[in-house]
């Protein structure tokens, strides 16, 4: 008696290869920022960053997780797609719609509740100004929003950086760093070459004059410009990552249904 063979004449070999193409990348995209994130993680102190992760969400500790979810997901779809299999490409799916509902979710209440948001965003960036000399990814991620993207100086203005012990102005007065900001709050100058590391130092005492050269608006300001300005871009690749989400569901699920199709043909 011959074996019955699986028909596969139902099953869009284009919207297969699609959906196991996307989520190829996708997974390479997950495995590389998990890397990163285990990288920047063992470069440092584990006990440490554990302590500060309930404070502040270490850099390090967000790429791991978000590689970690991105890998995941993208196996899944990966495997799913290339072995045919139903219950892989059910539960890709419906972490893909998870993660857009909780997407959707999320921007309408931020939307909504818009106050509480600003105010929440406000009390984390207090807290990473407070522990910026704890964690050496934070200061780099702080130092390139101040100097090189937004060019502004603290949350809401310079006077923020005395929260911090190594700039607060009641510090020991022997201190080179006592009443100042970082660097990456300094205005460049056209013909420094290098940058100054020492221009922050005691800046905000009224009888310095360096305190002309730092940037005047807080970045949580500068933030908010800046998205304005660039409302059209930022709407392009949100509306962007949703089609990508949704089209990503559509096929897959599309892909399982010619298989449940064709098994059940099969079965008959």
């Amino acid at each position: 008696m011959p074996s019955r063979r699986y028909d596969r004449t139902e099953v869009s070999c284009i919207i297969k290869y699609l959906v196991f193409g996307f989520n190829v990348i996708f997974w390479i995209v997950g495995i590389v920022i998990f890397i990163m994130g285990v990288w920047a993680w063992t470069e440092k102190d584990t006990f440490n960053n554990l302590q500060h992760v309930a404070k502040v969400p270490d850099p390090a500790f967000v790429f791991i997780i978000v590689g970690t979810i991105i890998y995941i997901i993208g196996f899944l779809g990966c495997v799913g797609a290339l072995r045919e299999n139903t219950t892989l490409l059910f539960v890709f799916n419906g972490c893909l719609s998870a993660i857009f509902l909780l997407q959707m979710t999320a921007g309408i209440l931020a939307f909504v509740y818009k106050d509480w948001v600003s105010k929440q965003i406000d009390t984390s960036l207090q807290r990473m100004i407070v522990d910026y000399r704890e964690d050496i990814d934070l200061q780099n991620v702080i130092d390139w929003v101040q100097a090189d993207w937004l060019k502004c100086c603290g949350v809401k203005d310079m006077d923020d950086w005395d929260k911090n012990m190594y700039f607060n102005c009641s510090g020991p007065q022997a201190s080179v760093e006592r009443c100042g900001v970082p660097f990456s709050c300094c205005e460049p100058k056209s013909d420094d070459r290098l940058k100054d590391t020492q221009c922050g130092f005691g800046a905000r005492l009224d009888m310095n004059p360096a305190k002309s050269s730092i940037y005047k608006n807080g970045c949580l300001a500068e933030a908010k410009t800046w998205m304005n300005r660039n409302l059209v871009p930022i709407a392009g690749v949100v509306i962007a990552i949703a089609l990508l989400q949704i089209f990503g569901m559509c096929f897959s699920q599309n892909l399982r249904n010619d298989i449940l199709a064709q098994k059940a043909k099969w079965g008959h």
